[in-house]
C-alpha cells in the first residue's frame, strides 16, 4: 500500500505523516525528511511480540520467512475462509496469500472483511507453510479482543503479513520480497512487499 495522509490506520492508532524537515534550500546540499506512524499502518508484518508477551520482536524474526516461493489463491466474495477454500498447495510453496478482495478503497478503513477460520494454522504447519498474507488489515476482526487467528498462528509459530495488494495479481506461484524492517524490540513493522517470477 502507498503511505500517505490519505493511508487509512486502525482505529484509534497512529496516522501516518512524512514531511520535509529540512530542504535542499536549508541545508545547501540536501533534503531530509521526517515520518511518524504506527507499525501495523498499511502493507505490514506482525511479529508475534504483537499478541504474545513472550513472542518474537521484529529485530529476531527469520528473514528466509519474508524472502520465499509464495502462492496466490482467490478466495474472493467468502465472508468466512476456511480450509475447504484453499487451493491445493503447489510444490515448494512456504507462504500463503489469501486474495479476497474485500477491501476496494484503500483510502478508507473498512467496515468489515472475511474471518479466517484458525484450523488455516495447523494446515500450514502441517504442510511446510511459514508465512500467511492477506489482502486486508488483519487477520482477524477489527472487534475481535481474544484474537483467535493470531493465538492460532502463535501457537503452531506461524507468521503473519497483513494489507498486502493482490488486486491485479492472478493465481499462481511467485517469489516473495516483504522484508520488515529491523526495529529492536518491534512488535510489527511497514513492509514493501513485491511478488516477481
Amino acid at each position: 500500500m502507498k503511505l500517505n495522509e490519505t493511508t487509512p490506520e486502525w482505529p484509534g492508532d497512529l496516522p501516518f505523516y512524512y514531511e520535509l524537515s529540512v530542504t535542499m534550500e536549508q541545508s545547501g546540499s540536501v533534503n531530509i525528511g521526517k515520518l511518524q506512524t504506527s507499525t501495523h499502518i498499511g502493507t505490514h508484518i506482525d511479529a508475534p511480540f504483537h499478541y504474545n508477551s513472550l513472542g518474537l520482536k521484529t529485530h529476531e524474526l527469520p528473514l528466509d520467512v519474508y524472502l520465499t516461493t509464495a502462492q496466490v489463491m482467490d478466495v474472493n466474495g467468502l465472508e468466512k475462509i476456511s480450509l475447504a477454500d484453499l487451493k491445493p498447495l503447489e510444490k515448494d510453496v512456504e507462504a500463503v496469500l489469501l486474495k479476497t478482495a474485500s477491501w476496494q478503497n484503500r483510502s478508507q478503513f473498512p467496515a468489515q472483511w472475511p474471518v479466517f477460520d484458525e484450523s488455516i494454522a495447523e494446515w500450514m504447519a502441517d504442510n511446510g507453510v511459514k508465512l500467511l498474507g492477506v489482502d486486508v488489515p488483519s487477520v482477524d476482526p477489527e472487534s475481535s479482543k481474544k484474537l483467535p487467528m493470531h493465538q492460532a498462528m502463535n501457537q503452531h509459530q506461524r507468521f503473519i503479513l497483513e494489507g498486502i495488494v493482490l488486486d491485479n495479481v492472478s493465481e499462481g506461484v511467485y517469489q516473495l520480497v516483504a522484508l520488515p524492517l529491523k526495529i529492536e524490540g518491534g512488535e510489527g513493522s511497514p513492509v514493501r512487499a513485491v511478488l516477481y517470477t
